[in-house]
Formats: C-alpha cells, structure tokens, sequence
C-alpha cells in the first residue's frame, strides 16, 4: 500500500484551465441513449445502450466513418426484446463496453428494466480481428444479486484479473481471465455504497441511489480506484490486496484518496492523470493524483452527463448520455459521442 499512501490526500487543490478546450462531436444518436465508449488500438470505435427502455435498436454498434454506425458483432446478437428466451448468443442488457489489447469485451448485465437481473451477468469477450466470440465469463451466482446491476470493469493483464463495480447492489467482483472464476468483496461496504440519495442539476432534483460505478486501473502502480455516482468520495484498493478475496481484511485495505464531483466514469491515462465528468455542473475534470490538483478540462453545453471515457493518441472520447434530461419518451433527443485532446 506504499504506492497509493503517497497518493493520498485529504481533498483535491481545484484549479480552472482558461485556455477554452475544443471539443468535437463524433457522432449522435437520435433517441438512442448511449452510455459507453471504448476505441481500440487501431482506432475502431464501440458504443452501447443500455436497455432502460423496451425500444433499444442495437445494445452494441461499431461507429464506422462520417459517424454511421453498424451493429456489433452482427444484427443476430442485437435481435433480443422484452419477453424474448436469453442465452448466450444475444446481447440482454449491456452497459458498457471496454476495448483491451484487440479485444472487446461487452459487459452485459442481464438485468433490462433494472427489473432485477434475470440470468447470470456476462461479460463477452469479441476478438477483433475476427469480430467472433472467443469467451464468455459467466458471473458465480455469489457474485451477484437479484438487484445487482454490474456497471463497468477494467483489465488487468498483470494480475489475470477483471475487476467489475455493483451500482444496484454495492461492490465490486473479480473474474479471474483463465479460470472464468469470480468472487464478490466490499459488498455494502461503506467504500461502495452511494453516500446520497439525490444529484442537484439546474433542470431539478435527480432523485436515485447509485452506487459503486466509475472505476479505473492504475497499471504502473497497481492501483484500483472506485466511486459510487451518487457520492463525492474517491477510494483505491491495491491490486495485490483486492484479489486474495479475504473479506475479513480486504475493507481495512481500501483508502480514502479525495473529495471529488460526483462523476460517473473514470478513466486514467498514461500519465496517471484520473479524468471524471462533474455530472452536476456540465463538466469534465482532471486529477492528477502525484499532486492531488483537480482541473476543470472541459465544460458547458457540449457536457451533458459525461458518462463513460476512451482514450486514443492523446483524444478523451466521451458519451453524453443526458440521463438527469431523459424521460419516458426520448424519441426527440440526441445523444452523442464527442472528443477532445488532453495532451
């Protein structure tokens, strides 16, 4: 834990760039709502929708030139509806989507309607080149809950694991990538679960309890960062504590780093910079952790709920997913998918 104390700070140092940040709109979705983003190494950018609603065209899209968009990995996985038998060739209700060394694995949660999950979480894991399924990780059923909506999860190739937060049930799950195993730790642990119950935003009061969701891996320091959306606190675990899965201990482990917005995704870059939207105030943030100042990167109209990060030679790829805006009826909305350079 020696890594991360030095990274420790009671609260962030808030600084404002005054240098205006370009940003550029990819593409959009007309009443589609997206949540996540993933742009692989080659440039190939992957979205998904999360199935909130019954009218979801596609759960997962590759976004092609001049912002068109096809279904992922073809229209069959695409094809599932409300009511309609789930297996394990058909996308149910996915979250997020996460690019790692040409692959791309597909987070679905199983749970459409937040009705309550109604199959064992999955994640999918497509290889690029081919565009075909090469795995299928199947969460144990002591993984998960019935109110369990599995949010997003990150890569790590040095320790063989994929770490998952739990915002409908608080925690966090690892799979381990060879075995297919997982397990469950911090669950309702006061480092996941949501510390409010409401998001203030100038078109009103978002009432929901969210909890463990953004999460990012610090591969240089073998360092986990989570948060629960409706909260303002940041947490780290090291690696090489989170997955000896001793839940006597594994609590005790977990460290306090900052105050923060409350954000949705995160996401670190090569510089161990922690980027994180400011859902409340329309903007996106830095940490930059080695000295614990917060810079506002980008704000405004073109930040609507920044909700999931991408990073791809020096470009931050976000989604705007609107979700403090959105209704019953979205039919009328754009979501989009915008850009900018950090570096």
């Amino acid at each position: 834990m020696k890594k991360i104390l030095i990274f420790i700070l009671a609260t962030g140092i808030l600084n404002c760039n005054s240098k205006k940040t370009q940003i550029e709109n990819v593409t959009s979705f007309k009443g589609q709502q997206v949540t996540g983003v993933s742009v692989s190494e080659k440039g190939r950018i992957f979205a998904n929708f999360p199935r909130w609603r019954k009218d979801v065209k596609n759960s997962v899209v590759e976004v092609l030139e001049a912002g068109k968009s096809i279904p992922f990995p073809n229209k069959k996985w695409n094809t599932w509806k409300i009511g309609d038998t789930h297996s394990d060739s058909v996308f149910v209700a996915v979250q997020s989507v996460v690019t790692f060394e040409n692959k791309l694995y597909v987070l679905d949660t199983r749970n459409p309607l937040f009705s309550g999950v109604i199959d064992n979480p999955r994640i999918f894991t497509f290889d690029l080149t081919s565009n075909q399924l090469v795995k299928t990780y199947t969460l144990s059923k002591d993984s998960f809950h019935k109110d369990s909506y599995i949010n997003d999860l990150r890569v790590d190739k040095k320790k063989g694991k994929i770490y998952l937060t739990d915002s409908g049930h608080a925690g966090i799950v690892v799979v381990d990538i060879n075995s297919g195993e997982s397990f469950r730790v911090l669950d309702n642990h006061k480092t996941t679960l949501a510390e409010k119950d409401q998001l203030t935003f100038n078109n009103g009061i978002w009432k929901n309890t969210v909890h463990s969701d953004g999460i990012a891996l610090d591969t240089k320091n073998d360092v986990l960062y989570f948060h629960a959306l409706t909260g303002y606190s940041l947490y780290a675990i090291s690696t090489e504590d989170l997955i000896k899965n001793d839940k006597s201990e594994i609590g005790k482990s977990v460290k306090f780093v900052t105050k923060t917005a409350a954000p949705d995704g995160m996401i670190i870059d090569e510089l161990g910079n922690l980027f994180f939207a400011d859902l409340e105030n329309n903007k996106i943030m830095k940490f930059t952790i080695s000295s614990g100042n917060i810079t506002v990167v980008a704000e405004g109209s073109k930040v609507k709920w920044a909700d999931t990060f991408s990073i791809y030679k020096n470009e931050l790829f976000y989604t705007n997913s609107r979700i403090n805006e959105a209704k019953e009826d979205i039919s009328e909305m754009e979501f989009t998918i915008n850009k900018l350079r950090i570096n």
